[in-house]
């Protein structure tokens, strides 16, 4: 995993070879970042990272400047590895959450300025994580929500959507 730009930009880190997430890939993320830098100032706010694999995510706010960052993560694998990088970069304005992605966004009661998902894409209930992210009241002011997906999500009809980018075979679309 490569951590692609801000203050930690260029560091690797070795991921587990029992991982068993989907990692966004290093392009994609960075194309993915590159959209969302011109939406919202990353410098001083607060991101949700839901379903966050390997971390790459978490770690690329924190790197960019927002002031916390919050993880969900419910493999032992991965929330094991995510804590060790957080460890390793000595991450005090981070906090990762050993869970189901789905029942933390169900339960919280804050709210952040920026939230970034990407489930398994085959997960069941998929198409109803927009809609539970804007009826949890999860995204703060001016808010974004970018959502990972596979090619089979049309979300363009959804009345928060903003934006629908694709990157080889990811798919990411944003909602205000």
């Amino acid at each position: 995993m490569r951590i692609i730009r801000g203050k930690y930009g260029r560091r690797r880190f070795d991921v587990p070879s029992n991982i068993t997430a989907r990692p966004t890939t290093d392009f994609a993320r960075e194309n993915i970042f590159n959209v969302i830098e011109n939406i919202i100032d990353l410098e001083g706010i607060t991101a949700l990272d839901l379903f966050a694999g390997t971390g790459a995510i978490s770690f690329e706010f924190l790197s960019r400047g927002c002031q916390s960052v919050t993880a969900v993560e419910k493999a032992a694998t991965q929330y094991n590895f995510i804590r060790k990088v957080a460890q390793q970069l000595q991450c005090n304005n981070f906090n990762i959450v050993r869970g189901d992605a789905l029942k933390y966004a169900q339960t919280s009661l804050a709210k952040f300025d920026i939230i970034f998902a990407d489930p398994p894409y085959a997960l069941r209930n998929l198409a109803t994580i927009p809609d539970l992210i804007f009826e949890k009241n999860l995204l703060a002011e001016g808010g974004i929500f970018v959502f990972e997906h596979g090619k089979d999500n049309d979300f363009s009809q959804h009345p928060r959507f903003v934006e629908h980018r694709h990157y080889g075979s990811v798919n990411f679309t944003i909602f205000r």
